[in-house]
């Protein structure tokens, strides 16, 4: 792999004769930056697929390749992207259908409008998995008939089917009315009773991390009802029978549904495991009444997830805030904050809140910068990002706050160029300052090669455009493998170094490039 290479095939200003020379040389890594190019005419889409066969997959899911460019004999993985696409003919799925390779008949099996025939040969197919496939993803009249599957493994892809009935669903949930499963993954590979082991050292075990059978098959029938209790069409009143489930698995997928009763919902609230009040708090159809509860869970994970909630109420927010990490991203509740809520934000003596209100950046100018001179260095540095500041209010906050909110400041698209430079001389510029600064739109060379001292700022640097050419060519035999791919893809590259280094000796033949 040559990742000069595999950067100038990302390089936007590789003019269209040496894509042509680099598509004649390039390897898998290379095509798949290739692949990505938007500027690749159809005869260059064809050389590549022709010096790289598997790319042609890719280039299918990017509407590259039609069916006048696949042959499904010779190419049988395109063909069937294109099938999962909704292309490709009726033919080619029924050829498909008894390919030997067993993983190509169930990529078929989820691939939409298949013929009906096909179908039926799928659902009849003697490997488990291919079926379990079509399970997933059939008509309802299909599944209907997979719910009695006498494997495990269909019936929980019949659960997990948004189109099986919702009959269906529930007597998959409870067992009721169905026949009981004779076969899951365990028992057909193992003598039960077997529980795999969470960590197997088999590099060809294909069973899931701790499945067991004692003849019962459970692990597969506890995977078959958390798929049901996801599923949302199946019946509220069956998933409600869940609720003092022994497994927290199940009363954790149990929370995420937004049909559940009040009284369910109020007992996950009040669950012993936090991951499942941490569900019930993000559920979107939880009320306010119950959000107070929770915002006074001893677990940070449900404090945190109440701040997310859309519709928590502001007071309480606020408490969580004092109390919580949230982080620096704008809450759903701040952006549908009213005009009154705002003005409260802004007036709130907790810090913790006004920082909230400072990640928007919609504000009524007085309020912004009200924020961006607030005393609090986490406010304003919420705010420093906000492309409506100006250059005096971007250097007060230096000023004021320093190391504190130099890597904010320049991040925000407004800094002017000199202002980027000054931040790089800081006395205590962050790393993170240099990295912002890095990618900064209007970085000049001057700052760019300040940020080279940093790892990270590196190899944002690298691929900046106005990084000077002699430092570009320096990089390309930089030691990180990063470095190199961004130099190589920089648009401010010489046309002539771009030809150069297409015909340049791969680095494992130990021959640095020579620049003329």
């Amino acid at each position: 792999m040559s990742h000069v290479l595999c950067g100038l095939a990302a390089n936007s200003a590789l003019p269209a004769e040496l894509v042509d020379r680099l598509i004649t040389v390039a390897d898998a890594e290379t095509a798949a930056e290739l692949a990505g190019r938007e500027d690749l005419t159809v005869a260059q889409v064809r050389a590549l697929v022709a010096r790289v066969p598997e790319i042609a997959v890719r280039l299918v899911h990017e509407g590259r390749l039609t069916e006048a460019d696949i042959d499904p004999v010779a190419q049988p993985d395109a063909a069937l992207a294109l099938l999962g696409e909704g292309g490709g003919p009726p033919r080619w799925a029924r050829l498909l259908a008894k390919d030997p390779d067993r993983a190509r008949r169930e990529r078929l099996a989820a691939c939409p409008r298949l013929p009906a025939d096909v179908v039926e040969a799928l659902v009849a197919d003697v490997d488990v998995p291919v079926v379990a496939e079509v399970a997933s993803h059939a008509a309802r009249e299909v599944t209907a008939r997979l719910a009695a599957h006498p494997h495990a493994e269909v019936r929980r892809a019949v659960a997990a089917n948004g189109s099986t009935p919702p009959a269906l669903l529930a007597a998959l949930l409870t067992g009721a009315g169905l026949p009981a499963a004779r076969r899951c993954l365990v028992c057909d590979r193992e003598e039960v009773p077997f529980v795999h082991d969470r960590e197997c050292p088999r590099p060809d075990c294909e069973l899931p991390p701790g499945a067991s059978c004692d003849g019962s098959h459970e692990s597969t029938v506890l995977a078959v009802q958390e798929a049901a209790l996801r599923n949302p069409a199946t019946p509220a009143e069956a998933a409600a029978g869940f609720v003092d489930h022994p497994s927290a698995l199940v009363r954790w997928t149990l929370a995420a549904r937004t049909d559940l009763p009040p009284r369910v919902s109020e007992r996950l609230a009040a669950d012993p495991v936090p991951g499942v009040r941490e569900e019930v708090a993000a559920n979107p159809a939880v009320d306010g009444a119950m959000l107070r509860v929770l915002a006074g869970d001893p677990s940070h994970g449900v404090r945190r997830a109440v701040a997310h909630h859309p519709h928590v109420p502001l007071d309480v927010l606020v408490r969580v805030a004092g109390n919580t990490r949230i982080g620096p991203t704008l809450l759903p509740r701040i952006t549908t904050a009213s005009p009154a809520e705002v003005e409260e934000l802004a007036r709130a003596s907790d810090p913790a809140a006004r920082m909230l209100l400072a990640q928007r950046h919609d504000l009524p100018t007085r309020i912004r910068d009200a924020l961006a001179a607030d005393a609090d260095a986490k406010v304003v540095k919420s705010v420093a990002t906000d492309p409506g500041l100006s250059e005096g209010q971007l250097r007060a906050m230096v000023d004021r706050h320093g190391s504190r909110v130099v890597a904010k400041v320049a991040a925000n698209p407004g800094a002017p160029a000199a202002l980027l430079e000054e931040i790089t001389r800081h006395g205590q510029a962050a790393r993170k300052a240099l990295r912002e600064v890095a990618r900064h739109p209007r970085a000049t060379a001057t700052a760019l090669r300040a940020c080279l001292v940093d790892e990270e700022g590196r190899r944002r640097a690298a691929g900046h455009p106005a990084l000077p050419p002699p430092v570009l060519l320096e990089l390309l035999d930089d030691a990180d493998w990063q470095v190199v791919e961004a130099a190589a893809g920089n648009p401010s590259l010489p046309r002539a170094v771009m030809g150069d280094l297409i015909n340049r000796p791969s680095p494992d033949a130990g021959s640095p490039l020579t620049h003329s």
